[in-house]
């Protein structure tokens, strides 16, 4: 039996808090309420899913803890040091891979230590990150050589090459077929547990969230609030037919509100 989680001893994460935290937008002259104090802490090693109505504040939550922009109010933490901007250690992957076409796919996974001024002492790194996702073969490929899952597989390792300590999750593998979804799953928990870094989801398949997560988190409408937290009291691997899994989805979809439609 796999384990429900990275032990605290393997576990190379970060812990997050996210402390009354309020944003919003200047939209045509007026503020916009995205987020409205929200509060969550994310221990370290765990992975948290975030699942919520379209447009509620979800993406805009993780590009606040990723640092790409400040909150308006309220603290954001990552192991009790304040998140003032980007770093290393936390690194988003996003719905669309967005590669470099133009560079082949080792190419592709060394931009981070590029960036970083490390690729000639690091490079061993951009074949390790490969191997985890399983594309050595293809570390000379062009991204138009790629299926959708193989190009979501060279995002993933572009971020591990990093050794990231919070992995940013956002609607990773929205845009797959249902299948590519399926390995790619199984793929995502896999890493995690042998990476020992946390991770934090934003999904709007409530069984994705249910399967792959050890806690889910759902948030009402705009402006964002939490609305419950759910622990998943399961071992990997998951099975989309247990009982236990199916009414927590009857569950999360009574809270958002799609309870008799399902």
């Amino acid at each position: 039996m796999v384990a429900l989680a990275p032990t605290a001893a393997a576990s190379t994460g970060l812990a997050l808090s996210i402390e009354n935290l309020s944003h919003g937008f200047a939209l045509d002259g007026q503020h916009l309420p995205v987020l409205e104090r929200v509060s969550l802490d994310v221990a370290a090693g765990e992975f948290v899913a975030l699942l919520g109505p379209s447009g509620c504040g979800k993406s805009t939550l993780l590009r606040l803890v990723a640092g790409l922009e400040p909150a308006d109010s309220g603290r954001l933490l990552a192991d009790g040091e304040p998140i003032t901007g980007p770093d290393p250690s936390r690194v988003v992957v996003f719905q669309d891979p967005t590669l470099y076409p133009w560079r082949r796919v080792w190419d592709n996974v060394a931009v981070g230590l590029e960036a970083q001024g490390l690729l000639k002492s690091h490079a061993a790194k951009v074949d390790q990150a490969l191997e985890k996702v399983g594309l050595s073969q293809f570390a000379r490929a062009y991204p138009r050589q790629l299926s959708g899952g193989m190009a979501q597989r060279v995002a993933l390792a572009r971020a591990l090459v990093n050794e990231p300590r919070l992995l940013i999750l956002d609607e990773p593998l929205g845009k797959l077929d249902s299948l590519t979804r399926i390995t790619m799953q199984k793929e995502l928990i896999g890493l995690w547990q042998s990476q020992g870094y946390t991770a934090l989801l934003v999904t709007h398949d409530v069984e994705e969230a249910l399967l792959l997560a050890n806690r889910v988190v759902v948030f009402s409408d705009r402006p964002a609030k939490v609305q419950a937290q759910l622990t998943i009291e399961r071992p990997y691997p998951r099975h989309r037919d247990d009982p236990y899994l199916v009414d927590l989805r009857h569950s999360i979809l009574g809270l958002l509100g799609l309870g008799g439609d399902w």
